[in-house]
Protein backbone atom coordinates (compact mmCIF):
# COMPACT_ATOMS: atom_id res chain seq x y z
CA UNK A 1 0.00 0.00 0.00
CA UNK A 2 1.98 2.93 -1.09
CA UNK A 3 -0.34 5.56 -0.16
CA UNK A 4 -1.92 7.15 3.29
CA UNK A 5 -5.62 6.01 3.54
CA UNK A 6 -7.86 8.71 5.05
CA UNK A 7 -10.74 7.98 7.03
CA UNK A 8 -13.05 10.67 6.68
CA UNK A 9 -16.45 11.47 7.62
CA UNK A 10 -18.41 13.54 10.70
CA UNK A 11 -17.28 13.87 14.48
CA UNK A 12 -18.53 10.91 16.33
CA UNK A 13 -18.22 8.73 13.25
CA UNK A 14 -15.68 6.75 14.72
CA UNK A 15 -12.35 7.40 12.50
CA UNK A 16 -9.92 7.39 15.03
CA UNK A 17 -11.28 4.21 16.53
CA UNK A 18 -11.42 2.31 13.04
CA UNK A 19 -8.40 4.09 12.10
CA UNK A 20 -6.26 2.26 14.73
CA UNK A 21 -7.75 -0.89 13.97
CA UNK A 22 -7.06 -0.88 10.48
CA UNK A 23 -3.34 0.37 11.19
CA UNK A 24 -3.13 -2.69 13.35
CA UNK A 25 -4.72 -5.47 10.83
CA UNK A 26 -2.59 -3.54 8.05
CA UNK A 27 0.31 -3.34 9.71
CA UNK A 28 0.82 0.72 9.00
CA UNK A 29 1.30 3.98 11.35
CA UNK A 30 -2.01 5.15 12.70
CA UNK A 31 -1.79 9.05 12.37
CA UNK A 32 -4.72 11.35 13.67
CA UNK A 33 -4.32 14.71 12.18
CA UNK A 34 -5.97 16.58 15.44
CA UNK A 35 -3.51 14.66 17.82
CA UNK A 36 -0.64 16.12 15.17
CA UNK A 37 -1.88 19.75 15.34
CA UNK A 38 -2.37 19.41 19.30
CA UNK A 39 1.57 18.56 19.70
CA UNK A 40 2.63 21.06 17.54
CA UNK A 41 0.81 24.10 18.64
CA UNK A 42 0.71 22.99 22.06
CA UNK A 43 -3.05 23.48 23.11
CA UNK A 44 -6.36 21.80 22.15
CA UNK A 45 -7.84 22.50 19.07
CA UNK A 46 -10.89 24.04 20.68
CA UNK A 47 -7.97 26.27 21.89
CA UNK A 48 -6.33 26.91 19.13
CA UNK A 49 -9.42 27.75 17.38
CA UNK A 50 -10.77 30.36 20.12
CA UNK A 51 -7.55 31.91 19.97
CA UNK A 52 -6.44 31.64 16.34
CA UNK A 53 -9.97 31.51 14.61
CA UNK A 54 -11.05 29.38 11.69
CA UNK A 55 -9.46 29.92 8.56
CA UNK A 56 -5.86 29.64 10.27
CA UNK A 57 -7.10 25.99 11.73
CA UNK A 58 -7.67 25.31 8.46
CA UNK A 59 -4.52 26.04 7.04
CA UNK A 60 -2.74 24.56 9.37
CA UNK A 61 -4.93 21.40 8.80
CA UNK A 62 -4.35 21.38 5.65
CA UNK A 63 -0.03 21.71 6.17
CA UNK A 64 -0.46 18.40 8.00
CA UNK A 65 -2.64 16.54 5.62
CA UNK A 66 0.07 17.45 3.20
CA UNK A 67 3.16 16.23 5.42
CA UNK A 68 1.45 13.00 5.51
CA UNK A 69 1.50 12.49 1.62
CA UNK A 70 4.19 10.61 1.64
CA UNK A 71 3.70 8.02 4.40
CA UNK A 72 2.22 4.71 4.55
CA UNK A 73 -0.20 5.35 6.91
CA UNK A 74 -4.01 5.08 8.13
CA UNK A 75 -4.58 8.71 8.99
CA UNK A 76 -8.12 9.85 10.89
CA UNK A 77 -8.78 13.29 9.46
CA UNK A 78 -10.93 15.77 11.40
CA UNK A 79 -14.48 15.90 10.71
CA UNK A 80 -13.93 19.30 8.48
CA UNK A 81 -10.76 18.80 7.04
CA UNK A 82 -12.53 17.46 3.30
CA UNK A 83 -14.70 20.87 3.57
CA UNK A 84 -11.74 23.12 3.09
CA UNK A 85 -9.74 24.57 0.55
CA UNK A 86 -9.20 21.51 -2.18
CA UNK A 87 -8.53 18.96 0.68
CA UNK A 88 -10.69 16.48 -0.50
CA UNK A 89 -9.26 16.60 -3.76
CA UNK A 90 -5.71 16.67 -2.84
CA UNK A 91 -6.52 13.23 -0.18
CA UNK A 92 -8.25 11.80 -3.64
CA UNK A 93 -4.76 12.90 -5.49
CA UNK A 94 -2.24 11.72 -3.39
CA UNK A 95 -4.17 8.35 -1.15
CA UNK A 96 -6.81 6.21 -0.60
CA UNK A 97 -10.49 7.98 1.02
CA UNK A 98 -12.99 6.57 2.78
CA UNK A 99 -16.20 7.80 3.89
CA UNK A 100 -17.37 6.42 7.25
CA UNK A 101 -21.31 7.42 6.35
CA UNK A 102 -23.83 7.18 8.97
CA UNK A 103 -27.19 8.51 9.80
CA UNK A 104 -27.92 11.55 11.00
CA UNK A 105 -29.51 10.02 14.04
CA UNK A 106 -26.58 7.51 14.30
CA UNK A 107 -24.16 10.30 15.04
CA UNK A 108 -26.95 11.78 17.78
CA UNK A 109 -26.44 8.82 19.50
CA UNK A 110 -23.28 8.56 19.55
CA UNK A 111 -22.25 12.52 20.14
CA UNK A 112 -25.15 12.85 22.79
CA UNK A 113 -23.24 10.18 25.09
CA UNK A 114 -19.89 12.07 24.39
CA UNK A 115 -20.75 15.66 24.50
CA UNK A 116 -19.59 16.52 27.73
CA UNK A 117 -16.63 14.72 27.60
CA UNK A 118 -14.27 15.86 24.51
CA UNK A 119 -16.67 18.01 22.04
CA UNK A 120 -17.02 21.70 23.48
CA UNK A 121 -18.96 23.04 20.13
CA UNK A 122 -21.86 20.71 21.56
CA UNK A 123 -21.87 21.35 25.10
CA UNK A 124 -24.69 23.69 26.03
CA UNK A 125 -27.30 22.37 23.07
CA UNK A 126 -30.64 20.49 23.87
CA UNK A 127 -31.39 17.32 22.20
CA UNK A 128 -33.42 18.76 19.74
CA UNK A 129 -30.88 21.46 18.88
CA UNK A 130 -27.76 18.67 18.91
CA UNK A 131 -29.60 16.86 16.64
CA UNK A 132 -30.67 19.98 14.31
CA UNK A 133 -27.33 20.78 14.45
CA UNK A 134 -25.49 17.42 13.39
CA UNK A 135 -28.17 17.06 10.52
CA UNK A 136 -27.50 20.44 8.96
CA UNK A 137 -23.85 19.91 9.44
CA UNK A 138 -23.96 16.29 7.71
CA UNK A 139 -26.14 18.02 4.58
CA UNK A 140 -23.06 20.85 3.74
CA UNK A 141 -20.62 18.44 4.35
CA UNK A 142 -21.91 15.27 2.42
CA UNK A 143 -20.89 16.74 -1.24
CA UNK A 144 -17.44 16.31 -0.08
CA UNK A 145 -17.51 12.97 1.81
CA UNK A 146 -19.51 11.58 -0.97
CA UNK A 147 -16.35 12.16 -3.35
CA UNK A 148 -14.00 9.84 -1.07
CA UNK A 149 -13.32 6.73 -3.39
CA UNK A 150 -15.00 4.25 -0.64
CA UNK A 151 -18.35 4.99 1.17
CA UNK A 152 -18.88 2.39 3.68
CA UNK A 153 -21.72 2.18 6.06
CA UNK A 154 -20.28 2.56 9.49
CA UNK A 155 -22.18 0.44 11.47
CA UNK A 156 -22.81 -2.32 9.42
CA UNK A 157 -18.97 -2.85 7.42
CA UNK A 158 -16.99 -5.09 9.61
CA UNK A 159 -13.26 -3.89 9.93
CA UNK A 160 -12.12 -7.08 8.37
CA UNK A 161 -14.22 -6.46 5.33
CA UNK A 162 -12.77 -2.63 5.26
CA UNK A 163 -9.44 -4.56 5.09
CA UNK A 164 -10.32 -6.31 2.36
CA UNK A 165 -12.07 -3.48 0.48
CA UNK A 166 -8.60 -1.49 0.66
CA UNK A 167 -6.94 -4.01 -0.63
CA UNK A 168 -9.26 -4.29 -3.64
CA UNK A 169 -8.99 -0.96 -4.20
CA UNK A 170 -5.20 -1.02 -3.92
Amino acid sequence: MPKPIFLIGYMGSGKTTLAKKLASKLELPFIDTDDEIVKEVGMSITEYFQLHGEEKFRALEREHLQKIAQQKAIVSTGGGSPCFFDNMQWMNENGVSVYLQMSPKALFDRLSQSKLHKRPILIGKTEEELFNFISEKLVEREPFYKQAHLIIDQINTPVEDLVLLLKNHL
